[in-house]
């Protein structure tokens, strides 16, 4: 083989938009969709396939990206050609690594000058590469995320531990509910159903928190991310994908609601729900907590393990911000949420420098302790038991309901806000290196002498 003529056919191909246009499409359609079915948010994506269509040699002008939470659709043309590709995006998951090793694989390619053939060859190592963590880490992990969740609500240790393995059974429950092929709103019924029936065993057990394990231990299945995702993409006017990644998220609590209510109705349960929820003030408590709760969340979102420490940080920056608002400046919930979000996003504006991961990455793990998943399930009782209900309680429901919208609201807007503020600025920077980066590629022998 002709291994100079190859590289300079290859050069040639990065050089002309429409050359080779099917295989750069089929390339820039499985990038996205391997971002959107794992946790990206729109705007995420449009820059990612933005910055691979720049290095195949395709101009922005040319570029037409239409974005739904199901589909992609692409198309490429200037005045003479014209080309369309889909995409259906059909599972919806939470896999950080995959969005890290995308954001990555679009700069080391440009770096190191790949090919068309070696840039899908490493996509698709993505694809298939397993995760960091064994199935019984992410378990064990997912236990601890919740019991840390569980000492935030104010549980003591029995409870703690009690959380911890309710929410294993749980994991347990849905990795076998997927390896089955169930329906995936199905499956998060039964995982709820299965974590809540252990979880109200162990309250038998010493506790003086024996509610808390309820309350906690399903924590791990309240969608988080595709909430703060639908708020960003509807922050950044992406209507349709935010729209559809609500009514997820609505399905998601539906299931989960369903797989609860009816554990404790088998059970004959009290409310649980209006169990109080607010921890003594203790400041080195909510460190601890919060660092186990973001390092579980990070091993369950499988967060490169070089990050865990990182996420870890946010996690305690986040949550203790959020509690130092609200017990020692006695502000709301909403605000110290918001301020929590905020300041790690700050932060991780100015990380992603120093450890070079997107954003997201970073960000996600560290809130996801604030979403307020007890709020969302008394709003979800209400409703469900709205017959029974007297002026009073329903009033107490709905606000809760508010409460619970206010909150995720001041969380994404926290998360998003530095973001959006920072977005020209980091923008015009990371083009600049592109361009750099580009230049080089279409140099005379760039391929053949890398």
């Amino acid at each position: 083989m002709d291994y100079k003529s190859y590289y300079l056919e290859q050069q040639e191909l990065l050089k002309v938009a429409f050359a080779e246009i099917g295989k750069k499409s089929e390339i820039l359609l499985s990038a996205g969709q391997l971002l959107m079915e794992n946790g990206a948010d729109t705007n995420r994506l449009i820059r990612d396939m933005k910055r691979i269509a720049a290095y195949m040699g395709i101009p922005e002008e040319k570029f037409h990206l239409h974005i739904m939470y199901t589909t992609l659709m692409l198309n490429i043309s200037d005045e003479n050609h014209s080309h369309t590709s889909f995409r259906k995006c059909i599972k919806h998951a939470i896999d950080m690594r995959i969005i890290y090793a995308v954001s990555k694989l679009t700069w080391r390619a440009m770096r190191e000058h790949y090919t068309l053939d070696e840039f899908a060859d490493n996509l698709n190592a993505i694809r298939t590469q397993g995760k960091f963590y064994s199935d019984w880490q992410t378990d064990l992990a997912t236990g601890a995320a919740c019991g840390g969740v569980c000492a935030l609500f104010g549980g003591d240790f029995a409870a703690m531990f009690y959380t911890m393995l309710s929410a294993v059974v749980g994991r347990f429950v849905h990795r076998q509910c997927a390896k089955a092929g169930i329906n995936s709103y199905v499956g998060i019924a039964f995982t709820a159903f299965a974590a809540s029936i252990a979880a109200y065993l162990f309250h038998f057990l010493p506790t003086a928190t024996p509610w808390h394990p309820l309350i906690a231990c399903t924590i791990f299945l309240v969608p988080g991310i595709p909430l703060i995702n639908g708020l960003n993409d509807m922050l950044n006017t992406f209507l349709i994908s935010g729209a559809s990644r609500f009514l997820h998220t609505l399905m998601i609590i539906g299931g989960m609601t369903f797989g609860i209510i009816f554990a404790i109705k088998l059970c004959a349960a009290e409310d649980f729900i209006s169990v109080p929820i607010i921890p003594d003030n203790n400041h080195l408590l909510f460190a601890i907590a919060a660092t186990v709760a973001a390092a579980g969340f990070s091993v369950l979102f499988d967060l490169p393990p070089r990050l865990l420490f990182a996420a870890s940080m946010g996690g305690i920056l986040c949550v203790c911000t959020r509690n130092f608002f609200i017990f020692n400046l006695g502000l709301s919930p909403e605000t110290g949420a918001f301020a929590g979000a905020t300041l790690v996003s700050v932060i991780s504006i100015k990380a992603v420098h120093w450890l070079h991961t997107p954003t997201q990455v970073l960000i996600f793990p560290a809130v996801i302790p604030l979403v307020p998943g007890v709020l969302i399930y008394r709003l979800l009782f209400a409703i469900i038991n709205i017959r029974t209900l007297s002026f009073d309680q329903l009033l107490s429901a709905v606000q809760s309901g508010v409460d619970a919208a206010l909150i995720i609201l001041g969380i994404a807007i926290g998360a998003a806000m530095p973001g959006i503020f920072a977005e020209r600025k980091f923008n015009r920077r990371k083009l600049e290196e592109q361009e750099k980066l580009l230049s080089e590629i279409f140099t005379a022998d760039s391929f053949y002498t890398k």
